[in-house]
């Protein structure tokens, strides 16, 4: 919907975005039941605002990564690993996260979730970064689109010291720098 290379975005413009992708996903579903994944820890405030703008039956259901490091006949690897799995064949179900940026950890949840058969599976962020993009994943929903050197804080979203998720609107931290890593979203 919307670039933006600037400082942010306001309180009041994320609010109309949540409301106006409520009514599509709204329309889209047709008043049937929702199962809603929302990733924690940083989708549980969009994903408040929005469901509460869903007309729709809605059963939310919580996901939290575990990423460790661990080592594997002598090398060194990231195994990102997922709690609980839902029983979900024959539902429709979307999948809630702030940010899609690699999008390598919402595949592999939307992967999970197709293992149990639902009748249909989607991808709803609020933060878009297709430039990062590692594997071919496009949203079905999507708030914004933006600058991926860009570390954005607020309205869920921690800054690297953990702060900043109660901030009403989102705003850009400061660049990433090539060949640097923010921390992980």
């Amino acid at each position: 919907m919307s670039r933006r290379q600037g400082a942010g975005y306001s309180a009041a413009r994320i609010a109309t975005r949540v409301a106006a992708l409520g009514k599509e996903i709204s329309r889209a579903y047709r008043g049937r039941r929702i199962d809603v994944a929302i990733t924690l820890d940083r989708g549980f405030v969009f994903a408040a605002d929005l469901i509460r703008r869903i007309d729709a039956p809605v059963v939310c259901h919580f996901v939290r990564e575990d990423v460790r490091d661990v080592e594997h006949g002598g090398h060194a690897r990231r195994e990102v690993s997922f709690g609980t799995q839902f029983d979900l064949e024959g539902r429709d179900v979307l999948l809630l996260d702030a940010v899609l940026e690699s999008g390598v950890t919402q595949e592999f949840l939307l992967r999970r979730m197709g293992e149990s058969r639902p009748r249909s599976l989607r991808l709803a962020v609020l933060l878009d970064k297709p430039e990062k993009r590692r594997v071919a994943l496009e949203p079905d929903y999507f708030g914004f689109r933006i600058a991926s050197n860009q570390l954005w804080v607020g309205y869920g979203l921690a800054a690297a010291n953990g702060t900043g998720r109660n901030l009403p609107g989102i705003s850009s931290g400061a660049k990433v720098a090539p060949g640097k890593r923010a921390k992980k979203r």
